[in-house]
């Protein structure tokens, strides 16, 4: 299982990151506990949505379109 999830920042409520996991609790840790580079100076984080999917390609396929003008918009709206 595959899940897309959207965290959201707890100190920057403005700022939002979107990724791809197979275990949503043990990365969500590696964000909060500043492991994850791009996340850490904006942490701690909530999951703010996730998707779960059996097929990985199209995982990263709703991933990628998150991270389009489009998908951003959608999440913002619906997630």
């Amino acid at each position: 299982m595959k899940y897309v999830y959207i965290l959201q920042s707890l100190v920057h409520a403005e700022h939002f990151y979107t990724g791809i996991t197979d275990d949503l609790d043990a990365r969500l840790s590696k964000h909060n506990s500043g492991a994850v580079t791009h996340t850490s100076k904006y942490r701690p984080w909530r999951l703010k949505s996730y998707v779960a999917f059996a097929d990985e390609h199209r995982a990263f396929a709703f991933e990628k379109y998150l991270k389009s003008g489009s998908g951003r918009a959608f999440a913002k709206a619906r997630l």
